[in-house]
């Protein structure tokens, strides 16, 4: 697919050991960018970047704590030019009533999915102005738009970047740079598996009965989505041709929300 270029044309994706993340980090890395792959965990985007530069494709690896601003801001200071796509995948998921939510997990998927959304966006935010043009995309969540039982958190934080998208949008809509989410229904990643269990202990029903009357019950095609839908989506609002989409939700949900 054809994207502008920046020299070089550095595509930033955090929450990229595993799931959404690492997914998206490989198809970029695929597409020609220079992925900087960031993520808690080190040993994991090591692999992750040794992937992608195995496949042929350019990528380095940063231990990042996206709660952390000084963490966010030396990744970016490390990188060799500024970052011209930030794909903002960081996430995790707690599954419980709000009476019995522990506070400091509540706290932690807000720190990690919202707070860190608008951190990393901050940090790149001064290189896009710099270059005329950027694009962000934060990776929410059918849970962006509609809720769930048991994921108060989770909710809120994905809820909470769309208004983050839509307030960026608006601060740089004098320059060439878009602020967008990426809203997909269940993909089956770790992090969904993870959750089937508990959601199964939850509702009192089974890991299968939780997959096909929750996850996928409200979806008419009644399929996950999968990750290269995803990046597909990314890899177009990251071109020319989504100049002009900005502060927008592009949902993937196979028929949910029309309902």
């Amino acid at each position: 697919m054809s994207v502008p270029h920046l020299q070089p044309r550095i595509a930033l994706v955090t929450g990229a050991a595993s799931g959404i993340g690492r997914g998206l980090a490989l198809q970029l890395g695929a597409a020609g960018w220079q992925v900087a792959v960031t993520d808690l965990d080190a040993a994991a985007v090591d692999a992750v970047a040794s992937e992608i530069r195995d496949g042929g494709g350019r990528a380095s690896a940063h231990r990042v704590d996206v709660a952390d601003a000084p963490s966010v801001a030396a990744a970016v200071a490390a990188l060799p030019g500024p970052v011209a796509l930030l794909v903002n995948a960081a996430g995790l998921q707690h599954v419980a009533p709000l009476e019995s939510f522990d506070l400091a997990r509540f706290r932690l998927l807000i720190d990690v999915m919202l707070t860190g959304a608008a951190i990393t966006s901050a940090a790149v935010l001064p290189g896009m102005r710099a270059a005329g043009r950027g694009r962000i995309v934060h990776v929410g969540s059918i849970h962006s738009l509609v809720a769930s039982p048991y994921k108060s958190a989770y909710v809120a934080a994905k809820h909470g970047l769309v208004g983050l998208a839509r307030t960026l949008a608006l601060e740089t809509a004098d320059l060439d740079v878009t602020v967008n989410v990426v809203c997909p229904a269940y993909v089956r990643t770790p992090l969904v598996d993870n959750q089937i269990a508990a959601q199964a202990r939850e509702r009192g029903i089974t890991p299968e009965q939780v997959i096909e009357q929750v996850m996928l019950k409200p979806m008419p095609k009644r399929r996950f989505i999968e990750i290269e839908e995803i990046a597909a989506t990314v890899e177009f609002l990251a071109g020319d041709a989504a100049r002009n989409i900005t502060g927008q939700c592009i949902t993937l949900d196979g028929g949910w929300t029309a309902q």
